[in-house]
């Protein structure tokens, strides 16, 4: 046990490791949500993943919660955004997107999000901008349009998108919005911060699984669909955001938010190699761009 214990608490440490393997569990993410379709719906899957983790993470932080409440009491209103947006308002727009869009789109559309968290930064925290960060900005933005249109320019002409597409592209934008919260976290533990969003993210999903529930969209999860929601549970949901929490806590949200950029190569591999899906010309050209754009905005003077 000393062996084990030791070795969690090496890996712990690790920033690089633990954001590489959260990368991985996003980009796995996408082909859960392609396997999700006509198995489990989006809300339920939403739901029920919070559920898990919810259940989960009380039985061993239940006390530290209790005991750091007065201090989650004063960021209530924070704590409650950063859930809704951040956890449920995304995973939703993510799992309704996937029953339109592929795998490989969903996944290269996340490669906007260190972009937007840039946008953020100049927006709403006046950080300088440079000349190379605009141009990066640009040519990430001109990857994502090219991969929602398909390369087709009559599409762009009649803006005729898919709606999959943009669901991703505002699910990106909550996300983005999460990642520039993370800065102004309530002086308490990641795994205690972490356990109260989980506790709103369950919470805030309850609203849209009524929805589905009434518009006679829901579907319960099938045997794969249960493989589904304890894989997006377990991985995507409770270690990857501990582990991009704890990443953040060991070198800051600019630079652990870059480890976002590995989500598209990760999750394009995954739909080709277990999804089978097709990798188009435009797809390859939009992922260099999404890439190139954003290495372009991290280059410093």
């Amino acid at each position: 046990m000393k062996i084990l214990h030791s070795l969690w608490k090496g890996f712990f440490g690790q920033a690089y490791l633990l954001l590489v393997v959260t990368t991985l569990f996003w980009g796995g993410n996408a082909i859960a949500g392609r396997l999700a379709v006509g198995e489990i719906s989006p809300m339920v899957l939403t739901c029920l993943r919070w559920v898990l983790v919810v259940c989960v993470m009380l039985p061993l932080l239940g006390r530290k919660v209790v005991a750091e409440w007065p201090l989650l009491r004063k960021s209530w209103l924070f704590i409650v955004l950063m859930g809704a947006f951040g956890f449920t308002a995304f995973n939703a727009l993510f799992y309704a997107a996937a029953h339109y869009t592929s795998a490989v789109n969903l996944t290269i559309f996340q490669g906007a999000i260190p972009v937007l968290v840039l946008i953020g930064m100049v927006l709403f925290f006046r950080a300088p901008v440079l000349p190379l960060q605009i141009l990066g900005m640009i040519v990430t933005v001109a990857g994502v349009i090219l991969v929602s249109v398909k390369a087709d320019l009559e599409i762009l002409r009649t803006l005729a998108l898919n709606i999959g597409d943009v669901w991703m592209l505002i699910a990106c934008v909550f996300y983005a919005g999460y990642t520039l919260g993370l800065r102004h976290r309530p002086p308490v533990s990641g795994l205690v911060f972490f356990t109260a969003l989980a506790i709103v993210a369950f919470l805030s999903s309850l609203p849209l699984l009524a929805l589905e529930i009434a518009h006679g969209t829901v579907q319960w999860p099938t045997m794969k669909g249960g493989l589904v929601l304890i894989y997006v549970a377990f991985l995507p949901s409770l270690l990857a955001q501990v582990f991009f929490i704890r990443g953040v806590e060991l070198i800051g949200p600019a630079r652990a938010g870059l480890f976002v950029n590995l989500v598209p190569v990760f999750g394009a591999l995954l739909a080709v190699l277990l999804l089978g899906e097709p990798f188009a010309f435009y797809h390859a050209l939009g992922l260099v761009l999404v890439l190139g754009g954003i290495w372009l905005a991290e280059r410093r003077a």
